[in-house]
């Protein structure tokens, strides 16, 4: 696909719903008695891999374009499916449905897509493992697919490695069916939406700092639930208004949890022109409206507790640093290498082709921003973070970039080009 330059990003819109709280809707819906209700659902790839698993499993869900309705059957209520679980491509699906897979009283096979096949799964296997699961990967890293035998399982207090939303998940969620409280400690803390929507539905979930406890077997009742527009998509947007010259852009209804603002911070830090406007609480998330102004960037360092608030917003923010005067350094993010590529090498490899001054390093990348880009064929490697962020850097570069697989954007955002480029007119 061919990239365009704008001269011109002006206007209004709404992202669509937030993919981790899409996904975490219509499993913890299955999960609980009665309807569950979901408006502004996102209808990706990847969450539509997760309802298509809980069909599998035996909970109906009825999809609208208005909402979606998840007919719960209760913490017990799953069955055996009748062939391997596919779950695409979505690594939310296929983390956090093992620890609820791990507790059920019948064997299932889980597997994804070429690229979930090459993403680590013993970060995930090893806790389980510890409360009880029996569950084996391929290889030394439990790379899927995975087979899970039903198992009892007991509580546990994990000290996991990685600040990760979806190990924590995980663990949290088999925790509902363990014989005790299960705790999970991270190093930072990651994104907190499966303890605020566990909370929700009913489930007993404390957090103390970096600790996360939930306690077992919790009576869960249907929601209704409307899901903020995803900051993680927005990015690319808030990206764009402050690259493209003399762009005015209000993005509304975003999520702004504090677990993923961290884009908002660091693009402020950057010398970003973002105003955040109309802030209100939904349903335990913080939302609010964003006014974005085109804005002169300088390099920053961005590390520690920050990088798992944004670590998603990575690329992008790469791309802002290639504009930004000044040098850039990003740290403590290795966990970018077992994402939907390594993005750690990708965004190196397409910047360089674009004549960023960049380096690479074991947990992030250093980058000399200011140099006058050029255009550069480029490959996503089939990761939509990768597509989405270059397609930013196209609109400020007056020259022809064209984008390998770019159709892999449809995995979170399947209108982001219809919806980008109608700004530019």
């Amino acid at each position: 696909m061919q990239y365009k330059y704008a001269k011109h990003f002006n206007g209004e819109i709404q992202i669509p719903g937030d993919k981790s709280i899409s996904h975490r809707a219509v499993m913890f819906g299955s999960l609980a008695e009665g309807q569950t209700r979901v408006t502004h659902f996102l209808t990706g790839a990847d969450c539509l891999s997760t309802i298509s698993c809980f069909q599998r499993l035996g909970i109906q869900i009825d999809t609208t374009p208005q909402e979606i309705i998840i007919h719960g059957k209760g913490l017990h209520g799953l069955t055996a499916p009748t062939e391997t679980l596919y779950t695409g491509n979505s690594g939310t699906t296929t983390r956090l449905i093992s620890g609820i897979l791990a507790a059920q009283n019948f064997d299932v096979c889980l597997t994804g897509d070429a690229s979930i096949c090459k993403r680590p799964m013993d970060r995930i296997v090893k806790p389980l493992s510890l409360m009880g699961a029996n569950i084996t990967g391929t290889g030394d890293r439990n790379y899927t697919p995975l087979h899970i035998r039903g198992s009892k399982l007991h509580g546990i207090s994990y000290q996991s490695p990685v600040a990760s939303a979806q190990v924590k998940s995980c663990i949290l969620l088999a925790g509902l069916y363990a014989d005790g409280k299960t705790s999970v400690t991270e190093p930072a803390v990651s994104r907190n939406h499966t303890e605020l929507m566990l909370r929700g539905f009913g489930a007993a979930v404390d957090t103390d700092n970096t600790t996360a406890t939930v306690y077992p077997e919790p009576v869960m009742h249907g929601l209704d639930i409307c899901v903020p527009g995803d900051i993680s998509s927005a990015a690319y947007f808030i990206a764009a208004a402050l690259l493209v010259p003399h762009a005015e852009l209000l993005i509304k209804n975003v999520g702004i949890n504090p677990t993923r603002d961290g884009i908002l911070r660091v693009a402020k830090q950057m010398g970003g022109d973002i105003s955040i406007l109309n802030e209100r609480l939904d349903a335990g998330e913080l939302t609010a409206d964003l006014l974005v102004r085109s804005s002169s960037l300088h390099g920053i360092t961005i590390e520690g507790d920050i990088i798992p608030t944004l670590i998603d917003e990575i690329p992008m923010i790469a791309v802002m640093a290639a504009f930004a005067q000044g040098t850039t350094v990003i740290r403590d993010a290795a966990e970018l290498k077992v994402k939907e590529s390594d993005r750690i090498a990708v965004v190196c490899e397409n910047l360089k082709k674009l004549g960023c001054d960049i380096t690479p390093t074991d947990d992030g990348m250093i980058i000399q921003g200011g140099r006058l880009l050029h255009g550069g064929q480029l490959k996503s490697y089939m990761d939509h973070r990768i597509a989405m962020s270059f397609a930013i850097a196209a609109l400020a570069i007056d020259d022809e970039i064209t984008m390998q697989d770019a159709s892999c954007v449809d995995i979170s955002y399947p209108t982001f080009f219809e919806d980008l480029y109608a700004l530019t007119r």
